[in-house]
């Protein structure tokens, strides 16, 4: 078996964490595959009687049966940009703070992986939003398991976002933003601006508006077979475009259009777990004593 290793990097006291999960590698004879910065970063720490193999593309995962992120959600969101449509299933181990998608605690790197091993977990399949434009975005990384997002640069005054449904005219929202999650994205970002929560299989996308100027306006629910497509106007020459924590600035003259990827991701998922278990937990609901 061989399991890819995620990670932007861990603080030095979590060392002995990484060091347990090779550990745990070890004992069943699993090879590790890891991510090549991170390896530079830790290598003169780890076991020395290890064969480690690294990658730092896409194209290097090959042959791969499970990737492991290290971190918390928004390394996640960066680990999946390399699994792409390969069908590799991650499993998340919450090193930050939230995790909703990475909500494996760090105590619980033996049982993971003897569920890895003994296949007994769960496989959430996640859809994508899919960003389409005219001209080149994202290095052709275009897409995002959380939202897409178009948001204002720091110093300009609101934009002004026409949105077209299926190439038919919704409204044009005056904000500092826009936010299309997917139902994963539905706890993310989309929640901070009073967007709904929304189950991951719901087959649906959220428009969500960032500091809308009209306080009539609010988010919208939609089916994932649409197609929403975007013009935008503004006073700067540009505006920010953000695929999960990546992003980009795009002129006023792209053409911007969202949909549903073809392919979904896998995220892992051990059997005690679930959304609604995620939710109160994460959401702290049931706290109150009067439930």
């Amino acid at each position: 078996m061989r399991i890819a290793i995620y990670s932007r990097g861990l603080e030095s006291e979590q060392l002995e964490g990484l060091k347990l999960l090779l550990a745990e590698f070890s004992v069943y004879k699993i090879e590790p595959v890891i991510f090549q910065d991170f390896f530079n970063l830790f290598y003169s720490a780890l076991p020395i009687n290890i064969n480690y193999s690294t990658f730092n593309k896409s194209d290097t995962l090959e042959n791969i049966d499970f990737m492991i992120s290290l971190g918390g959600d928004g390394t996640l969101l960066d680990a999946i940009t390399y699994v792409g449509n390969k069908g590799i299933p991650v499993l998340g181990i919450n090193y930050g703070r939230l995790g909703f998608l990475a909500s494996i605690g760090r105590d619980e790197i033996h049982e993971a992986i003897e569920s890895l091993v003994n296949r007994s977990f769960n496989i959430d399949k996640r859809s994508l939003v899919h960003l389409d434009a005219n001209m080149p975005l994202f290095n052709g990384v275009a897409f995002a398991l959380n939202e897409f997002t178009i948001h204002k640069t720091d110093i300009s005054p609101m934009i002004k976002i026409h949105t077209y449904l299926n190439g038919e005219f919704l409204t044009t929202y005056w904000a500092d933003g826009l936010i299309v999650a997917t139902p994963t994205g539905s706890t993310g970002y989309s929640l901070s601006c009073n967007g709904p929560v929304v189950f991951p299989d719901s087959k649906s996308f959220i428009i969500t508006p960032v500091s809308p100027h009209n306080l009539n306006i609010r988010p919208l629910v939609i089916p994932d077979d649409s197609v929403i497509s975007f013009e935008v106007e503004g006073r700067s020459d540009g505006f920010l475009c953000t695929l999960d924590s990546r992003r980009e600035i795009a002129s006023k003259e792209v053409l911007l259009a969202i949909r549903k990827e073809s392919f979904y991701i896998n995220l892992i998922r051990l059997n005690e777990n679930n959304f609604l278990q995620t939710i109160r937990n994460k959401l702290s609901w049931g706290l109150d004593k009067r439930n």
